[in-house]
């Protein structure tokens, strides 16, 4: 089959990829920039807070696009662990898996691709994801928490949030929306968010080692506040939601179905009057889990 992973090869090449700059070895480089796309997508999905669901090796794409919305969806509270496809007994594509997955399903391409370079040199290529994925996924945190720069002591900032995130289970769009009013000096804002954690000291600690961070660059209240109204949005596509307008729809109202569409279409923008949009499910309800079906 050595012809035809060839021409596919240089089909999506020629198609897809602009011209490589002089290599010995074009499919490699095509392989490496596969492996970077790859890698930068999937840091955007642990960022936002969206699971895929069901990560086969046919439902990833060369081009670095997210495809297949099947059993996806977004964090409700932090679970790195959430699971959004109820076919998925064992947890393969749990959120904190997809970089693993990622990197998996990049050696079985390359596995196809051997016959058009060596094996060891496609293991080099492989090894750099992690590097890809790590380095885009802290700029995003970095922008997500408001940080202008890069400092030592910011990975461990960004796994003691989760960890709070996670024990408190709390809201993780909601959280990241809301600490865009955090306030260097105190005050009535971070008293709001406190109070999203079942035990607030362990806010109160994070939140004293996040000031210092944003004293050592100097942050400006209002300026931090508009740049992260920017990457963090206010709505998502939450499950609880979309089950509301499909039964619904179903019923012939297609209301509120046509206002979410309009809503999610502008995730950062304020729309004071769809709060019903952003709102997470209410307490004690059960976690609504989608299927490829759904």
């Amino acid at each position: 089959q050595y012809e035809q992973v060839r021409e596919l090869a240089d089909y999506v090449i020629s198609e897809f990829f602009p011209p490589p700059v002089e290599t010995e070895n074009k499919y490699l480089e095509f392989l490496r920039e596969v492996v970077r796309r790859t890698a930068r997508l999937i840091a955007q999905w642990q960022a936002v807070g969206f699971a895929h669901g069901v990560l086969n090796t046919d439902n990833m794409s060369v081009l670095g696009l997210t495809i297949d919305y099947g059993p996806f969806g977004f964090l409700d509270e932090f679970d790195a662990g959430f699971i959004c496809n109820h076919s998925d007994y064992a947890g393969r594509y749990a959120f904190d898996q997809q970089p693993n997955v990622g990197l998996w399903n990049l050696y079985k391409l390359a596995q196809t691709l051997i016959p058009l370079f060596e094996p060891e040199e496609a293991e080099l290529v492989l090894g750099e994801y992690r590097a890809v994925f790590t380095e885009r996924f802290m700029e995003l945190m970095r922008d997500k928490l408001g940080l202008q720069s890069q400092q030592s002591g910011d990975a461990e900032l960004i796994s003691e949030l989760f960890e709070i995130l996670q024990a408190s289970h709390v809201d993780y769009t909601g959280f990241f929306r809301r600490l865009g009013d955090f306030k260097t000096g105190g005050g009535e804002k971070n008293n709001l968010l406190q109070g999203m954690f079942i035990d607030p000291a362990s806010f109160d600690r994070w939140a004293g080692t996040y000031r210092i961070r944003l004293t050592k660059e100097a942050s400006v209240d209002a300026e931090r506040r508009v740049s992260m109204r920017l990457v963090n949005p206010k709505f998502v596509l939450r499950n609880h939601i979309a089950q509301m307008v499909i039964e619904q729809a179903q019923a012939g109202d297609y209301a509120e179905l046509n206002t979410l569409l309009e809503v999610l279409q502008k995730p950062f923008d304020e729309q004071p009057t769809m709060e019903r949009f952003a709102e997470p499910p209410p307490e004690g309800s059960e976690r609504i889990a989608v299927s490829c079906s759904s």
